[in-house]
């Protein structure tokens, strides 16, 4: 049976990861509202460049690049992840996800180029198998991201110097009744004709746009803009993602500190109580003794 002195050490240790595991949960609630308001704050500027495509395309044939008479031979693949652990099977799962999408897209694994964001999944694809290119860390906060997808749309670039011509992205993303979800989404080849659709919808002005510059050569820039977009958004929704399964994680530990917390502290008190009782029934047996020998007779 345990001391009072162990006990106590017990219901101290848990006491301190108790506190430990609120200070995250706090963290991680902000740090998800933080990632949030960095998907809103694109909202703007994604309509502005979609509005551009949509002025660039207007007098173009609907580009099916999205369609490719015959499947590519290599294929690109962004993975997000996390560097850090204590947020679950996040890192496993969209690994598997990704692994398995990639496999149904009848991709063979020799021909796969894969740039891991996150040390935590790369080295779950690395468990399963799959072999990593080249490995990112993720950012640690908003401020970084703009970095980090300057870094991802260097190597598509060189992947595309390469003759790869078709780049896959794939993330969790923050949802309210699950931690996370994971998203899979083509960034290669741009699908244009999404944005010739865009034609059906009113002009927000009574101006008609247009412009001066050459169209290839906006066009161009305007996808860039686009990817930057699309690649933001999935750092910033795995980010979100990351901390919500981290979060959940923190509540089932903060639950399970708790009861163990309790026990500890029953057992405690019984343990004292015990004590307690021992003690007095010496003092009681002590009495008793000593009340013995003065009723003998002298």
């Amino acid at each position: 049976m345990q001391t009072l002195d162990v006990l106590q050490r017990d219901m101290d240790t848990a006491a301190d990861l108790q506190s430990i595991v609120r200070t995250m949960k706090a963290l991680a609630a902000v740090s998800i509202r933080q990632y949030e308001r960095a998907l809103e704050s694109l909202t703007d500027y994604k309509l502005t460049v979609e509005m551009g495509l949509q002025v660039v395309l207007q007098d173009r044939q609907a580009v099916l690049t999205g369609q490719q008479k015959k499947q590519p031979l290599w294929t690109g693949a962004i993975v997000f992840g996390s560097d850090h652990g204590l947020c679950g099977r996040y890192n496993e799962s969209i690994a598997a996800f990704a692994v398995n999408e990639l496999d149904k897209a009848g991709c063979e694994r020799r021909h796969r180029r894969i740039l891991a964001v996150g040390a935590r999944v790369d080295a779950s694809l690395r468990g399963m198998g799959q072999g990593v290119e080249a490995l990112f860390f993720v950012p640690g906060s908003v401020a970084g991201i703009t970095e980090t997808v300057q870094q991802i749309l260097l190597q598509i670039d060189s992947w595309q110097q390469q003759g790869i011509e078709r780049v896959l992205l794939f993330h969790n993303a923050n949802r309210q009744r699950k931690a996370y979800i994971p998203q899979a989404l083509a960034l290669l080849p741009v699908d244009l004709s999404r944005f010739n659709r865009l034609n059906a919808k009113p002009w927000p002005s009574r101006s008609l746009p247009t412009f001066t510059m050459d169209s290839e050569k906006l066009l161009s820039s305007l996808i860039r803009q686009h990817l930057f977009i699309l690649l933001f958004s999935a750092c910033a929704e795995s980010l979100a993602g990351e901390h919500a399964s981290r979060l959940a994680s923190m509540q089932v530990a903060e639950k399970n500190i708790k009861e163990r917390l309790e026990l500890l502290t029953a057992l405690y008190r019984q343990q004292r109580q015990n004590q307690i009782t021992e003690e007095l029934l010496d003092v009681v047996a002590g009495f008793e003794a000593l009340e013995g020998k003065a009723d003998e007779p002298g």
